[in-house]
């Protein structure tokens, strides 16, 4: 096991032994709106429904793995941390339709092909030039990669990276994306249709009562130019073309 998957798996478990939605941003009432958001960009994307099966990478705590299985999907839930998935062991999904592996992903053997491979905030914790082509490789042909990750040319997610020491929520290794290098990588790797759209205005500390006013202005700057690519994060899709 390499140090960056060594460091990982010390991170979850410094994560577990605190409140780590709230951590994460997700627990809050902005952060709840933020993630149900993402989960319905990731899981569209997908085409998430009944008879669809799905590999979920970095389930951590289960939080998206949930609202995936929500939706009808079978889900496999991979992540390297013991602690994280302990707790999303906990929410009970049943077995016939949730599946959970601990294994570093770009380690794991896993029955594929899948119709999709989705996941929140991962893929910038991983090892990229080794995920990408296992991705492609777990697809079936036509299928779908559907993710959600940090935006590097958002101030907060630059300044995480640059001051890691200071934010407890971000582990040793980790990075985030510049939409046009990723955009890059996937075609190398053999994708085609790709998408990757900057998304995401609404900070988890913004108050209750002004979630509506904040998410409405951040809607309006998602699709203005140049001041759409300071978004906190980004949404990628893109598909492992048919055999023809």
């Amino acid at each position: 096991m390499n140090f960056r998957a060594e460091h990982e798996i010390e991170h979850g478990k410094f994560l577990a032994m605190k409140d780590v939605e709230t951590i994460w941003g997700w627990g809050t009432p902005a952060g709840q709106v933020r993630a149900r958001r993402r989960a319905g960009l990731i899981a569209t994307g997908a085409h998430l429904q009944p008879g669809i099966r799905a590999l979920e990478i970095g389930c951590g705590t289960g939080i998206f793995t949930q609202m995936f299985f929500q939706t009808g999907a079978t889900i496999v839930a991979v992540d390297i941390s013991k602690d994280l998935l302990d707790k999303a062991k906990e929410r009970n999904l049943p077995a016939d339709k949730v599946i959970f592996i601990e294994k570093r992903f770009e380690d794991c053997v896993i029955d594929g092909p899948f119709d999709a491979v989705i996941g929140s905030s991962i893929l910038h914790h991983l090892e990229i030039g080794e995920a990408l082509p296992k991705i492609y490789d777990l697809l079936k042909p036509s299928g779908v990669l559907s993710f959600a990750e940090p935006n590097m040319l958002n101030p907060q997610v630059f300044a995480e990276r640059k001051f890691r020491g200071l934010f407890p929520s971000v582990s040793p290794d980790e990075t985030a994306f510049v939409r046009w290098r990723l955009v890059r990588d996937l075609r190398e790797v053999g994708f085609r249709d790709i998408e990757v759209i900057p998304f995401d205005w609404l900070h988890p500390t913004i108050p209750q009562s002004l979630i509506g006013l904040v998410g409405g202005v951040g809607r309006v700057l998602e699709i203005i130019p140049l001041l759409r690519e300071f978004s906190g994060s980004v949404y990628i899709k893109a598909v492992r073309p048919a055999i023809v």
